[in-house]
């Protein structure tokens, strides 16, 4: 869709939170609408290259990253632009405003982003309502990112963690624990070896006793972890059983942007300078782990050929957010023909 050049010169006359909310607000109303969700499947038909990981299917690699769709607004609309799996959120348990704006600051030279989020978000009770009125449409796969609120201090927020992980566990086909968004304070001290594996034990624990459909649960970390602390991260979440990882969150260094004028804004940085560091996670995380459990690749993903890319590296899934900010919306159907290129993967 070359038209959206032209498109993305009008958005980014707008404030970067209301470009996303309009773009957003769209997407959700013409997926609720038939005629333009067929239009929808017609123009942005992505070709099947079915993936299995962590006990799910995927009809192709290419997903939606947490924080695009937090409350679960567009879930059809998303769905029709290609993407094999939507990971909406983060949610937390209890409704919160998110930090104050501006909290979004868009970098076009560098095909960035810089957020300071904080996890606005309905709260549990709207996004599980919300899912049960309209549940993904089939084929779909559904994540659902959970994180504490700010105000629970992490002494306790692993009770945040288990009453989401409850609320959430028979609505969504896995859970992604975010303990790294550098936007809550504190929060990406869980990450510490002895308080994820708290943390995940509990969840682990909690599932265990559930009865019925094990939901697999993936945990996302941050790109600013040291190779030593991400291999400790890494054997927490093995030896609490956890099914996958997500890597990367946004980075609070700020890559060859040093001296950008917006360089000293607090938050998160996505888009194309933080691709080395996701890269580089990656890397370590597929040798260490070494096939014992599936890594998703999120983070500086901005055109088929990273996605590509980021498959061959040995990701199992990707996940795109920043990207569809600069490519535009046929991100996700162009990656997964890219990736329909590549030798299936998928386990009969």
């Amino acid at each position: 869709m070359r038209l959206y050049p032209l498109l993305r010169r009008g958005l980014f006359r707008l404030e970067p939170e209301r470009a996303h909310s309009l773009a957003l607000r769209a997407v959700g109303l013409a997926g609720r609408l038939p005629p333009t969700r067929r239009a929808l499947r017609w123009l942005f038909d992505a070709p099947a290259r079915e993936v299995e990981a962590f006990g799910l299917r995927f009809a192709n690699p290419i997903g939606l990253a947490a924080g695009y769709d937090k409350d679960g607004l567009a879930v059809d609309g998303l769905a029709a632009l290609g993407f094999g799996h939507l990971e909406i959120g983060t949610v937390t348990l209890r409704p919160q405003p998110g930090n104050p704006a501006p909290r979004v600051f868009r970098l076009p030279e560098a095909q960035a982003v810089i957020n300071r989020m904080g996890f606005p978000s309905r709260g549990a009770d709207a996004l599980a309502a919300r899912l049960r009125r309209w549940p993904p449409p089939p084929g779909l796969v559904l994540g659902v990112n959970i994180g504490k609120n700010k105000e629970t201090p992490n002494e306790t927020a692993v009770q945040d963690y288990l009453a989401l992980f409850d609320r959430f566990a028979g609505l969504a086909d896995y859970i992604a624990v975010n303990v790294s968004s550098p936007n809550t304070l504190g929060l990406r001290d869980l990450q510490h070896r002895a308080a994820l594996e708290a943390l995940l034990g509990a969840l682990h624990a909690r599932r265990a006793g559930r009865t019925g459909r094990r939901v697999p649960i993936l945990v996302k970390l941050s790109p600013d972890l040291a190779p030593s602390q991400l291999e400790m991260a890494l054997e927490a979440i093995l030896r609490t059983r956890m099914d996958g990882v997500i890597l990367t969150n946004t980075t609070l260094s700020r890559p060859g942007l040093e001296r950008h004028p917006l360089a000293a804004e607090a938050g998160g940085l996505s888009g194309a300078p933080l691709r080395p560091l996701s890269e580089d996670a990656l890397t370590l995380a597929v040798r260490w782990l070494n096939g014992k459990l599936p890594v998703v690749s999120a983070g500086g993903i901005l055109s088929p050929v990273d996605a590509r890319r980021r498959l061959d590296m040995g990701a199992a899934l990707v996940q795109v957010f920043t990207g569809l900010i600069y490519y535009g919306p046929t991100l996700a159907r162009d990656s997964a023909r890219a990736a329909a290129l590549l030798p299936s993967r998928f386990k009969e």
